[in-house]
């Protein structure tokens, strides 16, 4: 089965690829396709959001498209940044950005616990779709820690090692994040449908 991956963002696809890596499964880029594709992303949850870009994408392209919304939830801010995790700090924010003005709207806060939320949609040509969520548990740093990762990674403690997301290798994140964990569950679900084999 192919399945094209609904997302420009390197660091996104390679966790997809590494975590999505079985047997009778090809994964596709939108620069394999030369395919590009701006969707509103106007939900008001993380499904909403990767089952409309899914859909979009499954379109556009005529292939199964996997597509995801992710973000930071934070429990002092009432669960913001979430959806609006990307542009936290205005449209075209750079990550740093972002990271920053949370570093700063937490400021004097004592409670710093947060977690990683993640939605995982396929929507295949004809209209049936998959949805999974995962999410991972954590706190914000007083300041940012490590040069990997991408997006919060740096600011957002991982409880199990004490070291940041950006200071995990890559295997490490991806035994952990939400993404493995929506992706995992997506991957369950597929196969109770009859989608993917016996693993």
């Amino acid at each position: 089965m192919n399945i094209l991956v609904a997302t420009t963002n390197p660091g996104k696809i390679r966790e997809i690829k590494d975590i999505l890596a079985l047997p009778g499964v090809s994964i596709i880029t939108p620069a394999d396709l030369q395919l590009r594709l701006e969707v509103d992303e106007d939900g008001l949850t993380f499904a909403e959001n990767a089952a409309k870009k899914a859909r979009s994408w499954s379109e556009a392209s005529g292939l199964p498209a996997l597509a995801d919304d992710s973000g930071l939830c934070v429990e002092a801010l009432g669960g913001r940044p979430g959806v609006h995790s990307a542009r936290f700090a205005g449209a075209g924010a750079t990550d740093e950005a972002n990271y920053s003005l949370l570093l700063e709207c937490l400021r004097g806060v004592k409670d710093r616990s947060a977690r990683f939320v993640c939605a995982v949609a396929l929507s295949f040509p004809g209209g049936d779709m998959v949805v999974a969520e995962g999410e991972c548990e954590g706190r914000i740093l007083e300041e940012p820690m490590g040069d990997a990762g991408f997006g919060y990674d740096p600011v957002f403690s991982d409880p199990a090692s004490g070291r940041s997301f950006a200071q995990l290798t890559p295997q490490e994140k991806n035994d952990r994040s939400h993404r493995k964990k929506a992706l995992m569950a997506l991957r369950e679900k597929l196969r109770q449908a009859g989608y993917l084999g016996a693993p």
